[in-house]
């Protein structure tokens, strides 16, 4: 007798990206009382809130879904969803933690490049339209394999809390 799933595939189970798929934790709508995660993570913990460092205007947070080890994002304070909404210094901070961030990825974990970026608005592929966030996403050759494109799973090798540690416990050491 032949199970009905038995299609020669192996699985991989990941029950923990239903919570993403389904759109949980994402705000019902644009202003940060719809239920923005953003805005939720800046007032918890460094620890349960993935929190790398925090700036005057802005903070850098491991990706919860990330896309590769040491995917990072840079985050305003500020609940604002468009770029040129921000003020020049808040455009300036981001700019410096972007930087702060790459040195320190690049000392901790040793990547062969990086990916930056910003997905402005949902249309643009952007997870969380309503509160703004910079991608900071380290590449190494051949990081990209099959998985993504036969399996559509992504393997991290590390913890998301150990690799938190790691970056915030390099970032004042890296200049």
């Amino acid at each position: 007798m032949t199970d009905e799933n038995d299609d020669c595939f192996d699985r991989l189970w990941t029950p923990h990206r239903m919570a993403y798929i389904k759109g949980e934790g994402k705000p019902s709508g644009p202003r940060a009382q719809d239920g923005c995660p953003f805005c939720d993570i800046s007032a918890v913990d460094d620890r349960s809130g993935l929190v790398v460092t925090r700036g005057k205007a802005m903070y850098v947070i491991l990706n919860k879904y990330p896309y590769n080890s040491g995917h990072l994002m840079v985050i305003p304070f500020r609940h604002v969803a468009d770029y040129t909404d921000l003020d020049s210094e808040e455009v300036t901070e981001m700019g410096e933690l972007t930087q702060q961030a790459m040195r320190t990825v690049r000392e901790v974990l040793g990547p062969h490049g990086f990916n930056l970026g910003i997905n402005q608005g949902q249309i643009a592929g952007a997870g969380i339209a309503a509160h703004l966030h910079q991608h900071i996403v380290p590449r190494w050759g051949g990081d990209s394999n099959f998985m993504p494109v036969i399996a559509r799973t992504k393997t991290i090798p590390e913890m998301l809390d150990d690799t938190r540690e790691r970056l915030a416990a390099a970032w004042k050491t890296v200049g």
